[in-house]
């Protein structure tokens, strides 16, 4: 195996509580700090414990964003890739348009196989693997939590409504990982000034010649309600009386 591609997204921190915007038209960024979709980071762990078992020679990381999105790309150098692309993009892309993006970069790269995070955290639409697979023409295992390799196939256990099931891909593919598959290794202040030395390619989406038109529109965000206060019974006749009350029963 020669290549493996891994996407990243930029995303609002996962321990930072979202806020939206006084006027409903999306959410505050303006100082808050970004970071790695975290599914994303562990898709490039795992593209990173393939190369250190020796099959595969080479790891790529590619975001698609604003500019910023260098970021969490030098981010992805310091963990271990080797080269970096960034294709700038100073509007929200919706999954589709990131699937054609992907596959342009796929064209260029031809990678055995291509990584990425099962969702984004920030809008949860668990689209973009699927959708390039299809694009792609290629097989894929979505939900991984255990990827083993063997010559030109992969053997994934993903995670479903009844418990584990196991299935075998031809290569190349396209596999989404799942929280349980690995734990991202911790970057040190080393590897950090490493990485600003690594190749970091950046590409205009007009280069590319992606269709990045908009299908949706977002017409407001809004938080979502507060919880209401818990109340305590003394037993459970006063539990269920409550409980019909409020129309639950």
């Amino acid at each position: 195996m020669s290549k493996i591609l891994v996407a990243l997204k930029r995303v609002v921190d996962a321990n930072i509580r979202v806020r939206v915007k006084p006027d409903g038209s999306g959410v505050a960024t303006e100082g808050v700090k970004m970071s790695i979709n975290p599914f994303d980071e562990i898709a490039l762990e795992e593209a990173l414990r393939i190369k250190e078992k020796g099959a595969a020679a080479e790891v790529v990381v590619a975001s698609v964003g604003p500019d910023d999105a260098q970021q969490q790309l030098r981010t992805g150098l310091a963990m271990g890739a080797d080269r970096a692309i960034h294709v700038r993009a100073d509007q929200p892309i919706e999954p589709l348009a990131v699937a054609r993006v992907l596959l342009k970069l796929i064209e260029r790269e031809q990678p055995k196989i291509v990584l990425l995070g099962k969702q984004a955290i920030d809008d949860d639409n668990n689209q973009t693997g699927q959708m390039l697979a299809a694009l792609w023409n290629r097989p894929q295992a979505t939900f991984a939590s255990k990827v083993e390799l063997s010559g030109d196939t992969a053997r994934v256990s993903r995670e479903v409504d009844t418990g584990l099931e196991t299935i075998e891909i031809d290569l190349p593919a396209v596999i989404t990982t799942d929280l349980r598959l690995n734990e991202p290794r911790y970057v040190k202040l080393p590897e950090i000034m490493k990485a600003k030395k690594k190749p970091l390619e950046t590409l205009a989406l007009d280069e590319l010649g992606v269709d990045i038109t908009p299908q949706f529109k977002v017409l407001n965000y809004a938080p979502p309600p507060a919880r209401q206060k818990g109340i305590m019974v003394k037993d459970v006749a006063e539990l269920v009386a409550t409980l019909k009350q409020r129309g639950l029963l």
